[in-house]
């Protein structure tokens, strides 16, 4: 076991959880991350490894939001109950879309979608998206500004036809939802919330269904690798707390505008640096 592995896999697990719940994907900055400090593991590890240590952030949003998403607390009277049986309900609705074609499409997508140029090329095409929708009427009266009188299901169905977008790498799973959210009425708070519970049976889905390709293939996990991949969550989700907590206070005071910013910058910053990567080979 290696202290300078345990390092990259510090440095990875803040990279996820501090941009997995923030409209500024995670992938393309973990594809960045990895490229400079490049984890020496193999690959089939590393490609499992990148995508299940994203537990770490689901446990975040399942600890803070336990009281909110528990439909069996004894502190809730029976209506607030139901409410939370039907919010289920929608996020079970919202989450098919991307389940399916997930599924279908998986290994299409990693083999022909999963590089630098289609990462910067949405970076930049969703970072401008943001700061148009922040710029135009649509985000200005909110019809729907509480999380617990949502939206109708047809409304959750659509925000997961947003969500799909999220399947091309460096769209942002947070970012699509959001941006979807809002262009079907709901406020920054909501959208943000709403993204954060959609994102526990995506990606729990996500990471078994990587770790069940990873087995089937007769990979096995090393003691120093499964160190490094409970090490990865627990930090991602440490740092995912405070992630959820960041976001969740600026929207109260300001606009998604300073994401769409990063994101062009982060964009050109990741084409030019893998264009001259690919000169100077």
């Amino acid at each position: 076991m290696s202290i300078v592995e345990i390092l990259k896999v510090i440095v990875l697990g803040i990279v996820e959880g501090f941009t997995e719940w923030l409209p500024i994907s995670s992938t393309g900055h973990m594809i960045l991350v990895d490229e400079i400090i490049h984890l020496n593991q193999p690959d089939a590890f590393k490609d499992m490894f990148l995508v299940v240590i994203q537990l770490g952030a689901i446990l975040a949003v399942a600890v803070m939001y336990f009281q909110k998403l528990n439909p069996f607390s004894p502190s809730k009277s029976a209506r607030q109950k139901q409410a939370t049986w039907a919010l289920w309900i929608k996020i079970v609705i919202a989450c098919i879309p991307a389940a399916v074609l997930g599924l279908l499409f998986d290994d299409w997508m990693e083999a022909h979608l999963y590089n630098a140029y289609v990462v910067a090329a949405t970076l930049i095409i969703y970072g401008v998206l943001f700061i148009v929708l922040e710029n135009s009427s649509i985000t200005a009266n909110p019809s729907i500004t509480k999380v617990g009188t949502l939206f109708p299901h047809k409304t959750a169905l659509f925000i997961g036809l947003f969500q799909l977008l999220s399947l091309v790498p460096g769209t942002s799973r947070s970012g699509s939802t959001i941006l979807g959210a809002m262009v079907l009425g709901c406020s920054r708070g909501v959208a943000a919330e709403f993204s954060f519970f959609l994102g526990i049976p995506v990606m729990f889905g996500a990471s078994f269904l990587k770790l069940v390709k990873f087995f089937v293939k007769g990979n096995v996990l090393t003691g120093p690798q499964i160190f490094y991949t409970i090490l990865g969550m627990a930090i991602a989700f440490g740092v995912s707390v405070y992630s959820i907590q960041f976001l969740m206070g600026y929207v109260r005071r300001h606009d998604f505008k300073f994401f769409g910013y990063y994101r062009i910058i982060l964009g050109v910053v990741v084409l030019a640096y893998f264009g001259i990567t690919a000169l100077a080979a």
